[in-house]
């Protein structure tokens, strides 16, 4: 039985849900999200709370009943306040600048890292060794910050590379003399 699905998700002030047929719509104030709803749960809006049900007699169902009450109460709070998430940039002469809708990252290779930011991502650059994402969608948010991490990793024995911030490293020992 799913401990997070039985509880209904309360819509924050200012966001406005609608469900037409199988697809729930969330629209605040910065911008707004679809939510196509599988075949085994059914939702329902009532007294500013949405209710996601499984449908009875169905295994699936109560798989993806608490699956979906998470993407809606993520939905709803990325129309209302955002996601963000911050990468650091560690290395000497490592950086990164926003130039209109490309990122360029310098990462020690012999050319330039140019990413194209996706539409619905804002990113910016605080500093020359920080890049801050933010986004509505909290799993488009994830996928852009796991894409820049992918072109330098950390490595275990200087941490150069790109990392969360926060993210703890493990270092390994270097050449003993």
């Amino acid at each position: 039985m799913s401990r997070v699905g039985k509880y209904p998700v309360p819509v924050p002030a200012g966001v406005q849900v609608a469900l037409a047929g199988r697809t729930l719509t969330a629209k605040g104030k910065l911008g707004e999200l679809h939510l196509d709803l599988t075949d085994e749960v059914d939702a329902a809006i009532a007294d500013n709370k949405v209710a996601i049900n499984p449908r009875p007699g169905q295994a699936r169902a109560r798989m993806m009943w608490g699956t979906t009450r998470a993407l809606v109460a993520n939905m709803l709070v990325g129309v209302s306040v955002g996601y963000t998430k911050t990468l650091e940039i560690t290395g000497t002469g490592f950086r990164a600048a926003v130039q209109g809708r490309k990122l360029v990252i310098n990462l020690g290779f012999s050319h330039d890292v140019v990413y194209e930011i996706p539409d619905g991502i804002t990113i910016t650059t605080p500093r020359p060794t920080a890049i801050v994402v933010t986004g509505t969608d909290k799993r488009l948010v994830g996928q852009v910050c796991a894409e820049i991490r992918a072109f330098r990793p950390p490595e275990p024995y200087k941490g150069k590379g790109v990392k969360f911030e926060g993210e703890a490293i493990r270092r390994k020992e270097g050449k003993k003399k």
